[in-house]
């Protein structure tokens, strides 16, 4: 085994096999199995946070369209939503150094900065599929009402799962992937009677291009959330803030970038970033970038299907904001679909759908009485258990740098 694939322990400083995808979602699973009240009590307030920013920003949108349309450049949006999250970012880094404990390593060292910088490197792949999703989010407000946009969204829940099965070894019971079937069948029969709005889309009859679109705005954030995950949580002893900074410094490039080939096609005076911005872009932005902050909270001390989850939840105060703002109708057709999401958003987190280790190579449900077993033998297995954790792992499976102890 080459030095290229060990990594120093950060505790006892042993050298051990550096990560892999399915290394970070073993330390993930074995984490969340032991998740301390506080931790979940951050979840359920990453929930409440995201479902309010989300569920405003279709509205948002809507709101800041004049005549149907944008009076603003997207691309400017997204630049001074990105900067606005790297000033966010600096400012909680430098609260952080300032809370260091004497003999800690400064956060804000060149040291600790050009290292962190090359372990991170990988966030620059999520910041530019932001970068094309945070345009398209646009795109899909000519064609889709807001509450529409919001339900079409959640089908990214069903793609990162399959993406999180191919690419971090995410492991999930049957139960698990019937109550994702079902969240699908909510969402579909939500669409039964919604049609995409405006003449045409790309050229192509409308439904076609809102097809398309459609398609896009699902793969893409939905690639990009799991790389995002990925890279956070396998540098977890790396500050958030510091790794929000490198990202949201990416996505900033990129967005600038962008901004700069639509001054080659359509001539300088599109580079006026502030040009037919109102109120109602200024809480746009802000939204924008709070919804980007929390989602890293996700991504590194939750779960990217509890971010997506959450989201859907979002879908009842956008439908109900939207038709009382807008008066957009609230079908049967949504009002069922949003009833089945619930449904699945309860079988998928429920107890009973915990995926245990595997035996044989079989996935098995985890026991419901396994707990009481377990309480029951607890003094028998004391001494056994105490000399496991007494030797020091260096299986691939094990990580402690990864998820917190």
């Amino acid at each position: 085994m080459t030095k290229e694939e060990m990594i120093e322990c950060s505790v006892c400083h042993s050298k051990l096999v550096k990560p892999t995808t399915k290394t970070v979602s073993r330390a993930y699973d074995q984490y969340r199995s032991k998740t301390p009240k506080k931790n979940r009590a951050l979840n359920v307030l990453l929930v409440v946070g995201d479902c309010m920013l989300v569920g405003l920003q279709p509205i948002l949108v809507y709101m800041s369209k004049v005549d149907g349309k944008f009076s603003f450049s997207p691309l400017s949006v997204n630049l001074l939503t990105e900067v606005a999250k790297v000033v966010f970012a600096l400012v909680m880094l430098l609260i952080q150094a300032r809370n260091q404990k004497p003999g800690e390593k400064s956060l804000l060292s060149l040291s600790t900065f050009v290292q962190a910088a090359r372990n991170n490197v990988l966030l620059a792949v999520p910041a530019l599929l932001y970068a094309i999703n945070n345009y398209l989010k646009f795109i899909m407000q000519l064609y889709f009402n807001p509450a529409t946009v919001k339900m079409l969204s959640n089908l990214k829940v069903l793609v990162i799962a399959v993406l999180l099965k191919i690419i971090m070894k995410r492991r999930f019971s049957i139960i698990q992937w019937e109550a994702l079937t079902l969240l699908l069948i909510g969402i579909s029969l939500n669409q039964i009677s919604s049609l995409p709005e405006g003449p045409a889309a790309m050229g192509l009859p409308v439904a076609m291009g809102a097809y398309i679109y459609t398609f896009i705005f699902v793969t893409v954030p939905s690639l990009a959330s799991v790389f995002n995950e990925y890279a956070l949580k396998s540098q977890y002893d790396t500050s958030i803030y510091l790794q929000n900074l490198f990202l949201y410094g990416y996505g900033a490039i990129f967005n600038f970038l962008g901004i700069l080939g639509t001054v080659v096609i359509q001539g300088p005076e599109s580079f006026d970033i502030f040009q037919g911005h109102s109120k109602a872009t200024m809480l746009l932005i802000i939204n924008n970038a709070g919804q980007g902050i929390l989602s890293s909270f996700f991504f590194k001390y939750a779960d990217t299907i509890l971010k997506k989850y959450s989201s859907t939840v979002a879908t009842i105060f956008t439908g109900f904001a939207s038709a009382a703002l807008f008066g957009h109708t609230l079908t049967i057709n949504f009002m069922l679909g949003i009833s089945i999401v619930f449904i699945s958003m309860h079988q998928f987190f429920s107890p009973l759908s915990d995926v245990k280790e595997e035996e044989n190579g079989v996935l098995e449900l985890e026991s419901v009485k396994k707990t009481d077993r377990l309480e029951d033998s607890s003094f028998i297995d004391m001494t056994a258990g105490a000399n496991e954790e007494a030797r020091h792992h260096v299986d691939s499976d094990e990580r402690r740098p990864l998820l917190p102890t």
